[in-house]
């Protein structure tokens, strides 16, 4: 399996995705520039990954300019094939913002950005802590 990681200008945790799959999990990594558009170089077994970060300062909406970047439609015909796609924080915007995924995410309740840890349960009950950080998290 080979990851491909899209870098957006205002992409923060690109490098940090890079690391864990190349150096902790020994996976092999292809870095994506936003204007790419060939991803011939992937089988529906691969996996894009769209990062966290604030695409292109996340100025309209999270993900929203994202959406035009020319890799994008390309990332669109990839999931339609069958490939897989993961989008982390703003990555999940983005697939928001694509349709790849329904639904919206709005400002958060409070109108504030907000950063906390927060447990969350899987199925079986086990409990995870996890960090937290956004504005538009509301999904």
């Amino acid at each position: 399996m080979k990851f491909g990681v899209v870098v957006f200008p205002g992409s923060n945790c690109d490098r940090d995705i890079h690391d864990a799959l190349t150096y902790d999990l020994n996976q092999h990594v292809i870095m994506l520039w936003h204007k790419d558009q060939d991803l011939s170089m992937f089988s529906t077994e691969d996996c894009i990954i769209l990062p966290g970060g604030f695409s292109y300062g996340d100025y309209l909406r999270c993900g929203a300019i994202a959406r035009f970047s020319p890799i994008m439609q390309s990332v669109i015909e990839f999931a339609n094939f069958g490939g897989k796609v993961l989008g982390i924080c703003n990555g999940f915007q983005i697939l928001c913002e694509t349709h790849l995924l329904p639904g919206a995410l709005l400002r958060n309740a409070n109108q504030q950005f907000v950063g906390k840890n927060v447990f969350i349960k899987d199925a079986s009950g086990r409990v995870y802590k996890i960090p937290v950080a956004h504005g538009e998290g509301r999904y």
